[in-house]
């Protein structure tokens, strides 16, 4: 498995979060407390959106792990963006090669995942069936995470994300199921058009892999009224995280089990996830 963070809000470099917090991303690909796996490392992927108006998201990925990566430490102290995704990998069976490796871009949209299709071996050639001929082509790897960006942008990700990673997953679970497999779908999985932010939690057997979402910042500052940090971001800051960055008391909430958020204009909003049957 994986472990991911998502970010929107004030532009900050990307150093503040993914190297300086206590647990920080790059801790927790070698030390990650909550995840399947205590390391992660077969491979890392950043990707963000820049302060110009630039329709797509830039990408950085390597095979190699995050903690010694010096092309990481170089961008991170350099480039500073409203909205970015980090991510590193745990491979779950998939070759480690650098078009693995999360987030997947397609046009303005990105999208990475934890958690696994289980007997994805069994269903892959199904549901590659099942993605758009168009689409089709865009698929550069080998993983199931990117087969259900591709399923997902199928099903009108642009339109209604939702509904698009709803249906997704009942495609998944019908297909599973036709195989034998009980239990298809594993997942946390973070999708963004680089204006509004959405994060699910969902799995076929009801035990999904951790996820929490920052308090909102106002909050914060009443109960650390010192912390310069906070001082630092807007009310608007989000922060959607695989495992908690640091122990800061009423820092962190555990997003629901079979539910998603949504982050888009300051605001931000829970609601309850099920698949779309197939």
């Amino acid at each position: 498995m994986c472990r991911w963070l998502a970010y929107s809000g004030t532009p900050l470099l990307l150093d503040t979060i993914l190297y300086k917090p206590a647990h920080s991303l790059i801790d927790q690909s070698l030390h990650s407390k909550l995840g399947v796996e205590t390391t992660n490392g077969d491979g890392f992927g950043v990707g963000w959106y820049a302060q110009e108006s630039i329709d797509t998201p830039a990408l950085l990925k390597d095979i190699g792990p995050a903690w010694n990566n010096r092309n990481l430490r170089e961008i991170a102290d350099h480039v500073r963006s409203p909205l970015f995704f980090a991510h590193i990998r745990a491979s779950t069976g998939t070759a480690v090669q650098q078009t693995n490796c999360h987030p997947f871009r397609h046009g303005r949209w990105m999208w990475m995942h934890n958690g696994a299709i289980t007997g994805f071996h069994l269903i892959r050639r199904e549901l590659s069936l099942l993605v758009d001929p168009e689409l089709f082509s865009d698929i550069e790897g080998t993983t199931d995470s990117e087969m259900m960006f591709y399923l997902a942008v199928t099903f009108g990700l642009d339109q209604d994300p939702p509904g698009a990673v709803a249906r997704m997953v009942g495609v998944v679970e019908r297909s599973g199921r036709d195989h034998g497999v009980e239990f298809p779908v594993q997942m946390t999985i973070a999708v963004t058009d680089g204006e509004r932010l959405w994060a699910f939690r969902y799995s076929s057997q009801g035990a999904s892999r951790s996820l929490f979402y920052s308090t909102r910042v106002d909050t914060l500052r009443k109960l650390h009224p010192d912390m310069a940090f906070l001082e630092e971001v807007s009310d608007e800051t989000r922060l959607i995280v695989s495992e908690p960055l640091g122990d800061l008391p009423g820092a962190w909430n555990e997003v629901p089990e079979s539910s998603y958020g949504v982050v888009h204009a300051g605001a931000d909003e829970l609601y309850s996830f099920a698949p779309q049957p197939a």
